[in-house]
């Protein structure tokens, strides 16, 4: 054996343990193990998540219901003017999506509402309610309904529709002309009224003839001078 400091040849080296900070001698093979960290439970942040979520689907069950929840529901297809009888051809069915505040009629009742009588002007694309439904055809309380006997040649080009307001007027003569007859007219002042319906054709003696709503108090004086020929329908406003 030489002097040189070293292991001789053929034999083994084992290295020492390093002491660690304690001085101790720590072992080759021995693994190290870090400590976990304690787990922190918030239950309150737990239980506004899981809120949260639950409003979320609420939310969203509720915009599905609205958007997707379509009823069969009444719809007015063709004009049908106050007073009017509603026909088969003036309504169907639709489905649409109707809030709950919307008191519309069920397709169910389809039947019920033919035949019945327009409370208001119905319009294509409505959705017919019970309140715009008449109980009666008119007059009503405190009206009258007097036909007026009227040419042609003196109604609007367009002619008269139901619903229409219009003024009867006196005339100096027989609806407009010269040749009145003698004393003063009946109608003493305009009357306001409602075309209720009008004559599809002139009868034999080239009259048309018009069905006007008036109040009950001018009934009378409307008729009497109606009998005369002598007056004018003046049109102050339109249906449509």
């Amino acid at each position: 054996m030489n002097g040189r400091n070293g292991p001789a040849v053929g034999t083994a080296f084992h290295p020492q343990a390093e002491p660690d900070l304690n001085g101790r001698a720590r072992a080759a093979q021995s693994p190290l193990y870090l400590a976990r960290l304690p787990r922190r439970r918030r239950p309150g942040m737990i239980a506004l998540a899981c809120a949260l979520v639950g409003a979320g689907m609420l939310a969203s069950t509720a915009v599905y219901t609205a958007t997707n929840h379509r009823v069969p529901v009444i719809v007015v297809t063709a004009d049908v003017p106050p007073g009017a009888v509603i026909e088969a051809g003036s309504v169907g069915t639709a489905d649409v999506s109707a809030g709950s505040g919307v008191q519309v009629i069920p397709a169910s009742q389809l039947s019920g509402v033919i035949g019945q009588i327009a409370g208001t002007s119905l319009h294509p694309g409505m959705l017919l309610t019970a309140s715009e439904l008449a109980r009666s055809r008119p007059p009503g309380p405190g009206q009258v309904l007097v036909p007026l006997p009227v040419r042609p040649s003196v109604l609007p080009a367009d002619g008269l529709d139901p619903g229409d307001q219009v003024l009867v007027v006196a005339t100096p003569g027989a609806q407009g002309q010269s040749g009145s007859a003698g004393g003063a007219p009946a109608l003493g002042s305009p009357v306001a009224g409602v075309v209720e319906s009008v004559s599809q054709a002139v009868d034999a003696d080239g009259f048309e003839v018009v069905d006007l709503i008036v109040s009950a108090g001018a009934g009378a004086v409307l008729a009497q001078q109606a009998s005369t020929g002598q007056f004018a329908l003046v049109i102050t406003k339109r249906v449509t």
